[in-house]
């Protein structure tokens, strides 16, 4: 059934020349076989906001801060590659580019067309940024890949697509990142930090390039990827910067006193030689450039021109050594040539150090409620791609506005945006990740900057989903958006006597999701699309929300239900408030003021419960002390409290600070923030909490939900006090009896799991110099603990930093407020004022999950989707007028004929062009983790939804800009074992039967025919 369904995509067809291209590794210039071919590689790294917003950068303001501006940069550039076909250039980040395109003449585009098509420009990576490792999630990843990628195949055809993946700056690597960049058709990928040990050790092994198997699920070469560590960093070798932002000489050749030719060939040709000794070919590359170089081109070109002459006339006295300008695929290619067989890394490169001191794992948790936010945006960026799809047309020009997911469409305005658009939820989810904004390493006022930009984005991507969801809910509501729910703020809930719910739930499977709406209410019916009553509850707001709300909400209480919602659809709860008072609620009150307790003053300890779990709290210090599941009859001791540990201001030992990037706690003992908590119970048929108040900043809700099989744990930090000149960062401890023998296990990028062990790295022999920060990781959505039988696994709302600094314990920073700067070029420290300028107030989630060691991945990979994917609530007044006279209204809907399996997920339903839909389908669960998820599973793609028909399907690579039966990668012999597969590869797609093998990813190109809901007119 392949051939009726192929979506026959023509890719650049209106790119005349095209077929004129060079591009690729043809363009590539001659090397000398015999000689030591040094690759000098010209490039700029634009950085997408660290010490200037995104907009300072380009247009070049705020040259006090830093002397930069990008649109300068490639003005300067292109006129001397058009002058000299020699010339090579290299950029990377589309989003400065997609700006710079847009204030182009056509005369100019077209010139740079030309330079693409022959490969003098090169795009590298290719993404709308260059994204962070340790703290992006794998989602966004790819979304803000496929973003940039799309944008170089609609502007420059085939000759557009990078065939490297370009990782200069992050500050360690991922094995996910490396996966993903191989799936998305990416030959090779260069880095240019690593472990300070790491390096040595390469460098002397001459294991600087090598196979990178990214996954340890994927059949090989799906996943492997050639990887290099570049020399220099990023940077030009010592002493040959000519930029005029560097200070070091010119080359001088004339008839001078000045003339340095001699000095400065025989320099090179000295460290070319050494750093020839930690490669394995005849093939040395060299970064001719750094942060924002090339604004005046002429500078660099000049000189690197004289040095390309001199030290290849050199040649004619018996030099063994060429130079030539040259890009990242063209070295790669030669690389490839040679026909070795490389050494295999299986690993990550986490943590990074760059001294003794220094390790960089502090920026793993840095500005937390950033993180949160861009976490939280992506979900909602997901919700509005899926509803765009689902709604059709009437997404985007409806009642509410006229708006898409991708850009802000103003009365003419390009496609891409320019100063005529409006960044909105697509690319400013996308510039969030770059490797200095979810990273929390930008300065406080481009911190802001992206904060705003995201929240640009959310307002435009309410449009979209309010033209969506009254079309196909059939009315005209006034929506409202309460996204301040976390501190029970709602105007809508707290002042209306009525309201409805509507609950969107993004994910392919049906979920049950517990929700909480702030009220002045005591008594409240709740009816469900069927008619029947929904059991609901009125709590307290608690003493922690109103003091970090303040002003901001007036509801003394909270409603409490649960959601039931389909998959890929909504559920709508008509909601009213009764007359009278709950007398539930009544008694509760009376004995929250008989029962807010100081430790030790309970006789019994503290229990909270339901059905699968029970947890106990010390009778004297009101902590944490025991959790038991009940359906495995397993009881684990457990013990929690918060601790900070004190950051280091830098010594005479080593002048290095604690800061946003680096964590250096100055013992590697933490305090703990108080050694008993005041604590008070509250206890309903639909939820039981515990509330812990350790300090008044630091405080924590133990809740268990009825029908939830884990422990959820809120907690809220903040402002932290600096009074007494000490820097904090504020960690969770979790200690059990497990004995786990040093190891642990983390996520990375919220997919596949590594193990971990204390004081070790797998690949290098690890010297440990901070036995704290050395041992920390990137958190991006679990990490776990577990002997032969039971397993302890903690999932995240954010990115966090983790580790496990004891046999049978867990820690996770959740917040961190520093006095010194960590001298990495921020040149402020991370105090983040908040917005009442005494320090910032952060609270979030941790879910505790207790399960056999066999049976915990059922749990966690469930769990941490729907985390990730939440629903979505959106409110209103209800009654609204029909969307067009005579439709229904819907209460209940699901754009699938059935859910998906519960190891499948819906990755991606977005629009892509106006007739074609992008659709991701990933099998969430890794090898033999489970016995009944770890299966292939064979879908109907076909078959799968029940809005629409799928009319053509076209099978791409993971950024969805190649065809999958045209992705043909570079093949790399290794040490590790022949490869089984190799894509493209006796290829044909039946849409009727879509295998998943575990840890899958498969994208397709689709288009659809939307079906007539009943009522809507045609």
């Amino acid at each position: 059934m392949g051939s009726p369904f192929v979506l026959r995509l023509l890719f650049g067809a209106g790119i005349l020349w095209a077929a004129e291209a060079t591009c690729g590794y043809q363009s590539c210039p001659a090397t000398k076989p015999d000689m030591l071919n040094i690759h000098l590689i010209p490039h700029t790294h634009n950085d997408l906001g660290w010490l200037k917003t995104v907009d300072q950068y380009f247009f070049g303001v705020r040259n006090d801060i830093q002397h930069a501006s990008v649109r300068y940069i490639l003005d300067s550039v292109i006129p001397h590659l058009l002058a000299d076909p020699s010339k090579r250039f290299i950029y990377v980040e589309v989003a400065f580019f997609a700006h710079w395109w847009q204030l182009q003449t056509e005369e100019m585009r077209q010139a740079v067309q030309h330079l693409v098509a022959e490969g003098r420009l090169e795009f590298v990576n290719g993404g709308w940024c260059m994204n962070d490792e340790a703290t992006a999630h794998y989602s966004a990843v790819i979304d803000q890949m496929s973003l940039g990628l799309r944008f170089l195949r609609e502007t420059f055809g085939e000759c557009g697509r990078p065939r490297v993946a370009w990782h200069i700056d992050p500050f360690g690597h991922s094995r996910e990142q490396a996966s993903l960049f191989a799936q998305m058709g990416f030959d090779g990928f260069f880095v240019g930090r690593i472990d300070y040990q790491d390096k040595a050790q390469r460098e002397t092994r001459r294991t600087m390039e090598q196979l990178w198997r990214a996954s340890r699920n994927l059949d090989a070469p799906v996943a492997d990827l050639f990887t290099g560590v570049l020399p220099n960093g990023y940077d030009p070798p010592m002493s040959l910067c000519w930029d005029q932002v560097c200070s070091d000489n010119p080359i001088v050749d004339d008839d001078s006193d000045e003339n340095n030719v001699q000095s400065i060939v025989t320099y090179f040709l000295g460290i070319a030689a050494v750093q020839a000794k930690h490669y394995r070919t005849n093939h040395i590359v060299m970064t001719m450039g750094s942060d924002f170089q090339y604004e005046n081109a002429n500078l660099w070109y000049k000189s690197l021109d004289k040095l390309i002459k001199h030290v290849n006339a050199q040649q004619s006295n018996g030099s063994h050594v060429n130079v030539l300008y040259s890009t990242p695929s063209c070295y790669l290619w030669e690389l490839n040539k040679a026909n070795m067989s490389w050494s295999v890394k299986y690993d990550d490169f986490f943590p990074y150090a760059d001294g003794p001191h220094m390790f960089w794992t502090g920026y793993f948790t840095s500005r937390p409620a950033l993180k949160r936010y861009e976490r939280l945006s992506n979900n909602f960026l997901q919700v509005c791609n899926q509803l765009e799809v689902l709604a059709d047309a009437q997404a985007n020009l409806g009642p509410y506005g006229v708006a898409n997911s991708s850009v802000l469409l103003l009365q003419g305005s390009p496609s891409w945006c320019g100063n005529a658009c409006v960044l909105l939820a697509g690319q400013a989810v996308g510039i969030a990740q770059h490797h200095d904004a979810v990273s929390g390493t930008a300065k406080q006022h481009v911190t802001n900057d992206y904060a705003k930009q995201l929240s640009t984005g959310w307002d435009a991507c309410e449009i979209v989903i309010s033209n969506s969801l009254a079309s196909l809910v059939g009315r005209k509501e006034n929506f409202f958006y309460c996204t301040y729910l976390n501190i029970s703020v709602c105007p809508l809930t707290e002042s209306a006597q009525k309201f409805i719910v509507i609950v969107y739930n993004p994910l392919a499977r049906p979920v049950n999701w517990n929700i909480r709406l702030p009220v002045n209410g005591s008594l409240y019916s709740i009816v469900a699309p069927n008619g029947q009553a929904v059991l609901n509850k009125v709590i307290p707001v608690s003493s922690f929300t109103r003091a970090v709300r303040h002003d901001r909400g007036s509801a003394i209480n909270e409603l409490v239900f649960q959601a039931s919602v389909p998959p890929l659809g909504f559920t709508s709860y008509a909601i009213s408030k009764l007359p009278g008072r709950d007398l539930g609620l009544s008694q509760l009150l009376k004995r929250l003021h008989s029962n807010h307790a100081k430790p030790g003053r309970n006789s019994l300890p503290w229990t909270i419960e339901n059905e699968h779990l029970r947890v106990l709290f010390d009778s004297k210090t009101g902590l944490l002390n025991e959790i038991q599941n009940l359906d495995k009859n397993i009881s684990l001791p457990v013990s929690q409290n918060f601790f900070w540990y004190h950051a280091h201001p830098g010594d005479e030992v080593d002048s290095q600070a604690s800061g946003a990037y680096i964590f250096r706690p100055k013992s590697n003992e933490p305090l703990p923030i108080a050694r008993e908590a005041r604590v008070y119970h509250v206890k309903t048929e639909v939820v039981e909490e515990l509330y812990q108040e350790f300090s008044d900043w630091c405080s924590q809700v133990v809740r268990l939900y009825a029908g939830q099989p884990f422990v959820e744990l809120e907690w809220t930090i903040g402002p932290i006090p600096i009074r007494d000149k000490n820097g904090k960062e504020i960690i969770s401890r979790f200690q059990t009896s497990l004995q786990t023998a040093g190891y642990f296990y983390t996520d990375s990028n919220g997919r596949e799991i590594l193990e971990r062990r204390r004081d070790f790295r797998p690949t290098w022999n690890l010297s440990q110099t901070e036995p704290v920060a050395g041992n920390y990781y990137p958190v991006n959505s679990r990490i776990y603990i577990k002997d032969e039988k039971v397993q302890l696994t903690m999932l995240t709302d954010r990115s966090q930093g983790g580790s496990s600094m004891r046999d049978g314990s867990l820690e996770l920073m959740v917040h961190r407020r520093l006095l010194n700067d960590d001298k990495r070029g921020v040149n402020e420290p991370l105090l983040e004022p908040g917005p009442y300028h005494n320090g910032l107030v952060v609270r979030g989630r941790h879910l505790l999950l207790l399960d056999t060691t066999g049976s915990s991945a059922d749990q966690h990979r469930l769990q941490a989707q729907q985390e990730f994917m939440a629903p979505q609530l959106v409110l209103a007044p209800g009654e609204g007028p029909p969307y067009q006279p005579g439709q229904p209204s819907i209460k209940q809907f699901s754009a699938l004929r059935e859910a998906l399996p519960s190891n499948i997920h819906l990755l991606t339903l977005a629009q892509w062009e106006p007739d074609s839909v992008l659709i991701r389908l990933e099998h969430q669960f890794e090898r033999k983790e489970s016995v009944n998820g770890s299966v292939p599973v064979a879908i109907n793609l076909l078959n799968l939804f029940s809005s629409f028909n799928i009319t053509a399907v076209q099978e791409m690579n993971l950024a969805a800009n190649q065809k999958y039966e045209d992705m043909k990668r570079l093949f790399w012999k290794s040490d590790g074992g022949p490869a089984k597969w190799q894509p493209g590869a006796k290829w044909q797609l039946d849409p009727t039967h879509i295998t998943l093998q575990p840890m899958e990813i498969r994208t397709f190109l689709v288009h659809i025919q939307l079906k007539r809901r009943p009522g809507e007119k045609s």
